[in-house]
């Protein structure tokens, strides 16, 4: 069993509601899920014009490789009614593998640690709440680090 860490994240509907279906999906024999960080609510990035998203991040156990990881997410997002329209558009619920253990994956569907991790604010802080002394498998910052170091945004604490 691996230690994976999961960014979920919802702006459309009832946003708290997609979080917890999401979690209640992921819940499966082979994959188990531990902690569940508190709720933040943050600003859109890149695509600022779209409602504000919920996010939260998961640590789970898993049996899964990677891969199968990856389809198991793509498939919650579809029954939950993930459509791509915009890139990094609104979304009924995101679900990002953040970190899977200390594995490095770089192939053409799956990049982990996630690519661009350090540089989001609404992943760090709840990754911190869960693991703020974890190392970046390549950089080997801890997770209290890259959130201090990362660029600013607004991210607001909505409950624990």
């Amino acid at each position: 069993m691996k230690t994976v860490y999961l960014s979920l994240g919802s702006n459309v509907g009832d946003r708290e509601r997609n979080l917890q279906a999401a979690i209640e999906r992921l819940q499966a024999p082979d994959l188990r899920v531990l902690h569940t960080s508190p709720v933040y609510e943050t600003e859109p990035v890149d695509y600022t014009a779209q409602r504000w998203f919920l996010n939260l991040v998961v640590e789970a156990e898993t049996g899964l490789f990677p891969l199968q990881l990856l389809s198991r997410t793509a498939r919650i997002e579809r029954e939950l009614g993930r459509v791509r329209t915009v890139a990094k558009g609104p979304r009924t619920i995101d679900i990002d593998i953040l970190l899977y253990g200390k594995a490095v994956v770089d192939s053409r569907k799956l990049q982990i640690p996630h690519p661009r991790m350090a540089e989001r604010r609404f992943v760090l802080a709840p990754l911190a709440d869960l693991a703020p002394q974890m190392r970046h498998p390549v950089t080997h910052k801890t997770v209290r680090e890259m959130l201090d170091a990362a660029p600013s945004a607004t991210v607001r604490l909505i409950h624990s």
